[in-house]
């Protein structure tokens, strides 16, 4: 079985919410196709275009905006550079016409479909582009999204493994720990050693610095934007009141500023707790409204690493960009083991696929950055995990609003605690490691009920009516 090498910038990549499965892999998807086309020389002789949604992304797909991903992706956008606020617009347009510019280059006729009693046996997040020609030749393609922004299409390796020979290859915490013990080297310093195979260090440096620089400007911009959530669910934007109500009357006129007021203004656990809260809020409710976020690993998990960061940032002495690379470079390691070993996708495996792995990656790398070992660094992922076991995916409306909003809140809070714990405790008594609690999470995924695996017809989603006010 061949290595799957996953890199920082696999793990954490920006994009657009409101979802990674169910935006951002969409998006990609598209711009595959539309490259196909081009290599085919097909995109001129395209005369119209009809993208099917199966399972997952039918039934969602509404509420996290797949139908928009995949006709920006069509017209050549890219998540990472389009301009937010002009998407509301262009969709629009596409809708009100019935057609769209293929890459830009060619107007088509376009048609999604939403086809919610069908589902595509590889994985729930299946999507099928059909391209007719003017001579009425078909160009058929079929991907699947399996979590985090990964894309595979049909018949392709699902690993994505990468044709790539890392110095410290890793596919569980046990392989992880192996390179740590043999070399001496710290997590984070494992991660910067296999990231040196791909790209010199200066450049992963600047890639994550990136990659941070895009999170607390969603944080900050999150914790100053009031009014209500898109998608009839009436949700209010809870961040913006919190974070006036923390911050009194105090000055500041950016991000530095504002973070220095933060640290500056009181050191209670009920201070501290309420700042994590509003950081995490603040990033989510950015994500579903289709903001510029950060998969981390995935979209509706976003919030609770830039919570967790922003407090070590504000609280722990930890403003200091080595301190932050390491942070990253540290997560994104616990992330791909899970997704090596499990999923990373709640469409497969509920709410702990998201959240969860998002709660351990955080919960690993503050450890680590406060002084932790190895072993207790994966011992925290550990005890992070082990308390999101069986958490459901069951958002209402198919929106990426309630209860993921909060449950971000949840996750960073359970993160700081487990590395507490961890820091606390000596890893050799400890009864279950990190790659046993995440063979158990993927056993407890393959377990659970599909309607409680982000359909949108169990849970919350089922019991709570559509327009009901949030409390």
């Amino acid at each position: 079985m061949p290595h799957e090498a996953i890199s920082v910038f696999d793990m954490f990549k920006i994009g657009v919410g409101p979802s990674s499965s169910h935006t951002l892999g969409p998006w990609r998807a598209s711009q595959r196709f539309t490259r196909t086309l081009q290599k085919k020389n097909l995109l001129l002789p395209t005369r119209s275009v009809k993208v099917l949604l199966y399972g997952s992304l039918a039934k969602t797909g509404k509420g996290h905006g797949t139908d928009i991903a995949v006709l920006m992706g069509l017209c050549g956008e890219d998540p990472v550079t389009i301009d937010v606020n002009s998407i509301t617009s262009k969709v629009q347009q596409i809708e009100s016409e019935k057609k769209l510019m293929l890459n830009g280059k060619k107007q088509v006729d376009v048609e999604v479909q939403f086809l919610m009693r069908e589902s595509l046996p590889f994985h729930p997040n299946g999507l099928s582009f059909i391209a007719t020609c003017e001579n009425g030749v078909e160009e058929i393609e079929t991907f699947y999204s399996i979590g985090g922004g990964f894309v595979v299409k049909e018949n392709e390796d699902a690993s994505g493994a990468q044709e790539v020979d890392l110095p410290f290859p890793i596919d569980t915490a046990d392989d992880l720990m192996h390179w740590c013990m043999k070399t001496g080297l710290s997590i984070n310093e494992v991660v910067m050693e296999n990231e040196n195979t791909w790209r010199s260090e200066s450049e992963t440096r600047e890639g994550v610095l990136k990659i941070w620089q895009t999170m607390k400007e969603c944080m900050y911009r999150g914790c100053h934007s009031k009014g209500e959530l898109p998608g009839g669910l009436h949700v209010r934007r809870r961040a913006f009141d919190l974070n006036k109500k923390l911050i009194q009357h105090n000055n500041y006129n950016d991000y530095e500023s504002w973070t220095n007021t933060i640290t500056h203004g009181g050191n209670s656990f009920q201070y501290i707790l309420d700042w994590v809260s509003c950081f995490a809020l603040a990033v989510n409710e950015e994500n579903a409204s289709f903001g510029r976020v950060v998969t981390a690993p995935t979209n509706g998990a976003a919030g609770v690493i830039p919570a967790v960061l922003q407090y070590f940032i504000a609280f722990c002495n930890g403003n200091d960009e080595d301190k932050i690379i390491r942070f990253l470079l540290t997560a994104s390691e616990i992330g791909s083991i899970f997704k090596k070993e499990s999923t990373i996708s709640a469409a497969m495996g509920g709410c702990q696929a998201e959240i969860g792995v998002s709660s351990s990656m955080a919960a690993a790398a503050l450890t680590e950055s406060l002084g932790g070992t190895q072993r207790q660094a994966l011992m925290a992922a550990e005890i992070s995990m082990e308390h999101h076991l069986g958490m459901t995916c069951d958002p209402i409306g198919g929106l990426v609003q309630i209860p993921c909003i909060e449950r971000n809140t949840m996750g960073a809070i359970k993160a700081i605690t487990a590395s507490q714990l961890a820091l606390q405790s000596t890893p050799d008594f400890a009864r279950v490691s990190l790659d046993k609690v995440i063979k158990t999470m993927w056993d407890t995924a393959k377990d659970m009920n599909t309607k409680y695996k982000e359909t949108a017809e169990g849970g919350l989603a089922l019991n709570i009516p559509l327009g009901l006010k949030e409390c």
